[in-house]
């Protein structure tokens, strides 16, 4: 490692907890349709960041995260024209805050101890703090940041700002960690050392600095930081 890691930084939503662990109530409540119902939820989700980030204005104030997944929820079974009632929607969003975390993210946790563990995510707090506190992973977890506090999402680099902020590390100090390519592209281009898990081996990003490793899962990351 060129310069020592001292912190971690780590997406939640698709890094830390699988967003398609819900697929099995989706199917429950839409045979045949769930997994595609949870990948068009997923997709019209972070569109909706992206837009609303750049549509925010006076005139426009800035959605947050509980409201962009329901709404991107509704998208989604208006378009796959889903027969659902209040009580199936609520219970899809209420999955949400109870995402299966990956099934090596504990382990990889525990061994990037003692240095400090912190989630920076767009969802809110009053979504975060119970996802993480229902998990196994709620030992291994030392801070959870929210995007709220720079009102924007990510990749804006107002967001990434926040834990440099509470960390008072320099960026290159600290190893940001996403499953998502756009935002691992965004971590790097602020100036952390990243770490893209590519679980499913998609091409890397274009029109940002590639990122310091890519990796296929978590476990990966304790022995390239000589932990």
């Amino acid at each position: 490692m060129p310069t020592p890691i001292r912190a971690f930084v780590f997406d939640a939503y698709g890094t830390l907890y699988d967003v398609h662990s819900l697929v099995t109530l989706a199917e429950e409540l839409a045979p045949r349709q769930g997994a595609v119902l949870s990948q068009v939820w997923r997709t019209k989700q972070l569109e909706y960041t992206w837009l609303c980030a750049l549509m925010a204005s006076p005139a426009y104030p800035r959605p947050d995260f509980a409201a962009l997944t329901a709404r991107a929820l509704d998208y989604a079974i208006a378009h796959l024209m889903i027969p659902l009632g209040e009580t199936e929607r609520e219970r899809l969003l209420a999955a949400y805050r109870a995402l299966a975390p990956f099934g090596e993210a504990a382990e990889a946790l525990s061994k990037l101890a003692p240095r400090p563990r912190v989630i920076l995510s767009n969802g809110t707090l009053d979504m975060l703090k119970p996802l993480v506190a229902q998990s196994p992973l709620a030992p291994h977890i030392d801070d959870i940041l929210s995007v709220d506090a720079a009102r924007t999402y990510k990749p804006a680099p107002a967001v990434y700002r926040l834990a440099v902020d509470r960390l008072q590390l320099a960026p290159e100090a600290i190893a940001f960690v996403s499953s998502n390519g756009w935002d691992a592209a965004g971590a790097k281009a602020f100036g952390f050392t990243t770490f893209w898990i590519n679980r499913q081996g998609v091409p890397i990003e274009r029109h940002a600095p590639e990122p310091d490793f890519v990796v296929a899962t978590l476990g990966h990351i304790p022995a390239i930081v000589n932990v």
